[in-house]
């Protein structure tokens, strides 16, 4: 099998979570290292969510490496849950990871520069606002070539927002960011909330989780029924979203999604700052070089989120070596 090289960029959040344990449950996935930036949560408060995680995962050879503080520009924002803080010991327990030394845009830097020299791109899952990577393509442009795709988690069309009228909260945090990633020329994969909207987890999910998890199942389960995201009156239905992990399941079985190319952009500015917009029919000229997820086969992913999750449930924890088809 050939492994997928992939750095995680991360700000955890309930959905990070999710994510994480999903990549790290994969055996699709060579999990390279967690870069980890301020926003739904401060970035102590996500760094030692972070190292929890990763010890929840039994996965102990997975760096974390600490990164932005702050977006570039605007001022700070954080997320829904930012009172939540570091993870209380009720819902993951204290664990020995600790973080690595040394900075995230640096490891983002250096990791991409070894990528190229190999010629084995590495995939950025972006789950966070964007300032990480958008420091290391300024600071040293010529990291472009060693990343193969950017699959970030962001933006909203014809969704709107969930955290402004407007905007989704990864590119409202740190918007200038998200324009540079947009602009830089690397294939970027953008997993909008008109597509993480169509997956809805339910109760009986989450009981999945904590069912057949272990301790990671539990933990998941905790996290999503004490911080709910369901919305009966914008979803019409029962169920909330795992957003970051639809960046995950693209990268195991693209077949679930449907995409469309577009130029993508961002409002920097102003009132409607974090605005994204996708020019699919190309009114603007442009070359479309982003690639947009549209669609989800719901049930496709849910069943793969759960099988992934219940592998935790196994008596040795999961590492990259026991984790067969």
């Amino acid at each position: 099998m050939s492994l997928q090289k992939v750095i995680i960029d991360t700000d955890p959040g309930v959905d990070d979570a999710a994510a994480i344990l999903m990549a790290l449950a994969s055996p699709e996935i060579d999990l390279l290292g967690l870069s980890v930036v301020a926003g739904n949560v401060p970035l102590s408060d996500a760094v030692a969510n972070a190292c929890k995680v990763v010890d929840l995962s039994g996965r102990d050879d997975v760096p974390v490496y600490a990164g932005a503080p702050g977006p570039l520009v605007r001022d700070q924002v954080f997320g829904k849950y930012a009172r939540i803080g570091p993870f209380g010991h009720d819902f993951v327990t204290d664990g020995n990871i600790m973080p690595a030394g040394g900075h995230a845009v640096d490891f983002i830097v250096c990791t991409a520069r070894e990528a190229a020299a190999s010629g084995e791109k590495v995939t950025i899952c972006a789950i966070g606002p964007l300032t990480n990577i958008a420091l290391a393509l300024m600071q040293h442009p010529d990291v472009a070539r060693g990343i193969g795709q950017i699959v970030s988690m962001g933006g909203a069309f014809a969704a709107l927002g969930h955290r402004t009228p407007w905007a989704e909260f990864n590119v409202y945090a740190d918007p200038h960011a998200a324009e540079i990633v947009y602009r830089s020329g690397v294939p970027v994969v953008v997993m909008p909330l008109d597509m993480t909207f169509q997956a809805l987890f339910t109760q009986r999910h989450f009981e999945r989780f904590a069912e057949q998890g272990g301790p990671a199942g539990a933990a998941l389960f905790k996290l999503f029924t004490t911080f709910d995201r369901s919305d009966v009156d914008r979803f019409g239905r029962p169920g909330g979203p795992i957003h970051d992990a639809t960046t995950i399941a693209w990268l195991i079985r693209p077949d679930l999604f449907k995409s469309r190319k577009a130029t993508v952009g961002v409002q920097v500015t102003g009132f409607t700052k974090g605005y994204t917009y996708a020019d699919f029919h190309q009114k603007m000229n442009l070359a479309a070089k982003a690639t947009i997820v549209t669609d989800v086969d719901e049930e496709g992913f849910i069943n793969l989120m759960v099988e992934r999750i219940s592998r935790y449930g196994r008596v040795a924890p999961p590492d990259a070596q026991s984790l067969g088809g």
